[in-house]
């Protein structure tokens, strides 16, 4: 397959939740929405539409200030409120900023995740290699400046993304008919060797990557726990997944879902091993065993695993300190993704990550576990 078509179809792929970029996705846009008459931008504010944002701001004649379309306020009567392209138009009309909703500041934020979503798309339909330079220029910024706002928005830095598009490249062209030879060349790797440096990170080969995990060999067995069924599956490398479930039955076909063209054989005694000291860390075991792990994801995923390994037991933190202890403040929903999508609970402790009001947030395998899980550190 032509490269022009390989770019194109990346373009039109790594949108949030599809193929291996929606990790990096922070947010997912809302459907645009119309708002050319005065009325229905005030319908906008009385709703708080957060698709109004970035369209237009509103200002209040009797007070004198300014505001977001989804400002806290109270909305005030229709006779008072006038409406405006934008900040600098609204001052020089007269109004002053809400020190509330800070319009300003959102109008800056919104000008900036415009200068990172033009860069991603660069990056992501790019022929070659993209000099941080060249991505900084068209920003109008310093390249060290550039480099902090784009690590802060997406998660990775410029060099991170564009190896990651490169990888999702190779991806599509393999699960598309083409050679792995073929592929490699389609995505821009100079040698076979580049290409394992890139793929080491998921965990396979070139050759498993291939359809979905092909030829990749996982045994798993099924074991009753204090948590109701365990689900424990490992490759040659370690243990790959722990899943729970009130009942056995549907275990194997999480597992499948997650390995769609793996083969899945029955335990040996090499999986009994890893299985007895996966339930003695699930139990609780005091010290923690040290379970051999064989983490397959995406490179943003992995580094808030790392991250997430080194909470000591008893201990919590929260999604956005969790953000920002990985150098990526902004990708705070990023981050609550690749927790959930965490294969090995408990192992990998994304039951110790609540929101920032002290709420217990999610748990992929239910908020019953996880506040046993919580208790049994003595977390308070």
């Amino acid at each position: 397959m032509g490269r022009l078509n390989s770019r194109a179809r990346i373009g039109a792929r790594a949108r949030p939740g599809q193929g291996t970029l929606s990790f990096m996705q922070t947010h997912t846009e809302a459907a645009p929405a119309s708002f050319t008459s005065d009325e229905a931008r005030y319908r906008a504010i009385r709703a708080r539409d957060p698709r109004a944002e970035g369209q237009f701001v509103y200002a209040v004649v009797t007070t004198g200030v300014y505001c977001r379309p989804t400002c806290a306020a109270r909305p005030a009567l229709r006779a008072n409120v006038r409406f405006h392209a934008g900040p600098d138009e609204a001052e020089r009309a007269g109004f002053r900023a809400c020190l509330r909703c800070r319009p300003r500041e959102r109008s800056r934020d919104d000008a900036q995740a415009r200068l990172v979503a033009a860069a991603r798309t660069r990056l992501e339909t790019a022929e070659g290699p993209v000099r941080l330079g060249d991505l900084a220029a068209a920003a109008g910024l310093s390249p060290s400046h550039f480099h902090r706002l784009f690590r802060s928005r997406v998660g990775l830095t410029p060099r991170e993304y564009a190896a990651a598009c490169r990888l999702q490249r190779f991806g599509e062209e393999v699960r598309d008919g083409s050679s792995v030879t073929a592929a490699l060349y389609e995505a821009g790797y100079s040698s076979s060797s580049r290409l394992h440096q890139a793929t080491s990170a998921l965990g396979m080969t070139a050759t498993q990557l291939r359809r979905g995990g092909e030829g990749l060999s996982i045994r798993a067995l099924v074991r009753p726990c204090s948590l109701g069924h365990a689900l424990i599956a490992a490759t040659q490398r370690g243990v790959c997944a722990i899943f729970f479930a009130d009942r056995p039955e549907g275990l194997e076909g999480e597992l499948r879902e997650r390995f769609p063209r793996a083969t899945i054989a029955p335990a040996d005694a090499a999986l009994e091993r890893l299985a007895a000291l996966a339930l003695e860390l699930i139990e609780g075991a005091t010290p923690a065993p040290e379970v051999p792990l064989d983490l397959v994801g995406t490179a943003f995923q992995q580094r808030v695993w790392r991250a997430l390994r080194e909470i000591p037991p008893g201990t919590t933190t929260t999604y956005a300190a969790l953000a920002r202890r990985i150098g990526a403040p902004r990708a705070v929903r990023a981050v609550g993704t690749a927790c959930g999508a965490n294969p090995v609970s408990v192992a990998v402790p994304c039951h110790r990550v609540v929101r920032g009001d002290g709420g217990l947030g999610g748990y992929r395998w239910g908020l019953r576990r996880k506040k046993a899980l919580l208790a049994r550190e003595g977390t308070k």
